[in-house]
């Protein structure tokens, strides 16, 4: 499973009376029917981001079981649900009560540009004006919505294209929850135990995250490493020296041996079915029995696990969603200091980090924090990576007292050289002043570790954060 979030599959409840169904004969724009049809085909068109399940227009109770039948049967990630126009609410109450508590919903009252008529005084004009009726279908349904008090309902009110661009994210969102539930993360081979503050519950990921954590160990890494088949190991080294330059320092056999416990790890993490492996790449077991820390994931271009440093599932769990949610690189950084020369921070991290993206410098450097150590394969390289520049989504979450946090901030990568051995880093510049930002996070509450990823994200982290009850704050 690729680690790009795959298209939303998206229920689409469109709610209308049937004592209007067939009101209008013979009038220039046709019978209410009819009108409603024409719109609703031009809602549903616009779903292109997302595999449609529409069951057609909704009138009676016995359509409204039949949409629930089919959003189950067709595992919609979420409903997107809208009133025509005034309707009979025991369609709206039916499906609320059937749907289950557990299906995140959109509720839309999308306005009209103009109201398409100037007076109801002739039949054409007042059919129009019943079709027009959407804000009386909304509030009349908010009124059953607060009755339900479900967690997982949003609303949305606006022009078509404002309530379009919600519901896109929206069922991003939904689509990730469901992922959430269905995929495997993997620690190896412990927690880091240097840094209390960063752990969270294990069996919290589970129940209210959703991914289920195998815990992994450095003998199935030791035994994995004899599996990878040398000629393997040599293709993947000759690659990365072709596609990236070296400090020319570089020692083949520590070169060899750091790639082929990067390829270990991502095929151990495939047999246990994980698409990320939390590693805590400072643990002593690993650096003892191993030698190093494998520095070069991903090895391939194959993007189906992730790997993350440090032992913090939290950290993790960051960078997960935000690989989702973008499909592009993402880096796993602590901030380091304040220069408050111009107002930015460096940040950064060692250990395993995507090196890979092409806006990004990546030098084969050695590894410096271990290079006088007396490990086995001491001075290892590893890849050596500046943080690409541009707007980027920042993004921490830990856990409090039993609640899962999150913290979403916009930051701009800037230009910059290599200035930190030993660490995949950057500068950047926050959207406040960098000790402003700084001390709001303190305010909060955090951890050093954070994800951070090309391009605006915050609504759709924002959203998923309702959905798994996590607490959300924005800087």
């Amino acid at each position: 499973m690729a680690l790009n979030l795959r298209r939303p599959v998206v229920g689409i409840l469109l709610i209308a009376p049937p004592r209007f169904h067939d009101l209008g004969a013979g009038t220039e724009s046709g019978m209410y029917w009819e009108r409603k049809e024409r719109e609703a085909e031009n809602i549903v068109a616009r779903f292109s981001f997302a595999e449609k399940v529409y069951p057609g227009v909704v009138y009676t109770r016995e359509q409204v079981e039949r949409a629930v039948q089919m959003f189950r049967l067709k595992k919609a990630d979420c409903i997107f649900a809208h009133f025509l126009s005034w309707s009979d609410d025991f369609a709206w109450i039916r499906f609320l009560r059937d749907i289950g508590e557990d299906m995140p919903i959109l509720f839309a009252s999308i306005s009209r540009e103009q109201p398409g008529f100037e007076d109801s005084l002739e039949e054409e004009r007042f059919i129009e004006f019943l079709s027009a009726g959407g804000l009386v279908g909304a509030l009349e349904a908010s009124g059953t919505i607060a009755r339900f008090a479900r967690p997982l309902l949003f609303t949305a009110l606006g022009r078509i294209q404002v309530v379009m661009e919600q519901a896109e994210s929206f069922s991003k969102a939904a689509c990730l929850r469901t992922e959430l539930r269905q995929t495997v993360f993997a620690l190896l081979p412990t927690y880091n135990e240097a840094m209390w503050a960063t752990y969270v519950d294990p069996y919290d990921i589970f129940m209210k995250v959703g991914p289920e954590l195998h815990f992994l160990t450095v003998a199935e890494l030791e035994d994995e490493i004899t599996q990878i088949r040398r000629e393997k190991t040599e293709d993947v080294m000759e690659k990365i020296l072709r596609r990236y330059p070296s400090d020319k320092q570089i020692r083949r056999d520590k070169f060899f041996a750091s790639v082929e416990s990067s390829l270990a790890v991502e095929s151990l993490a495939r047999k246990h079915h994980a698409e990320l492996v939390v590693l805590n790449d400072i643990n002593p077991a690993l650096m003892n029995h191993i030698g190093l820390r494998p520095g070069f994931s991903p090895c391939t271009d194959a993007d189906d696990v992730m790997v993350t440093p440090e032992g913090d599932l939290g950290g993790g769990l960051a960078c997960y969603l935000l690989r989702k949610l973008s499909g592009c690189h993402v880096s796993f950084v602590e901030p380091f200091y304040i220069d408050e020369r111009d107002g930015t921070f460096a940040a950064g991290h060692a250990g395993p980090n995507d090196y890979t993206d092409p806006d990004g410098k990546t030098i084969i450097s050695t590894d410096t924090r271990f290079a006088k150590s007396q490990y086995k394969h001491a001075g290892a390289p590893f890849a050596w990576n500046v943080i690409g520049t541009g707007e980027k989504t920042m993004v921490h979450v830990s856990q409090c007292n039993g609640r899962f946090k999150m913290v979403c901030s916009l930051v701009d990568a800037l230009e910059t050289g290599h200035f930190l051995a030993g660490y995949s880093h950057g500068r950047f510049r926050p959207r406040i002043p960098v000790e402003e930002f700084f001390r709001k996070l303190l305010e909060i509450g955090v951890t050093q570790h954070y994800g951070v990823a090309g391009g605006d994200f915050r609504r759709e982290l924002r959203i998923i954060a309702k959905l798994l009850d996590f607490d959300y704050s924005e800087i």
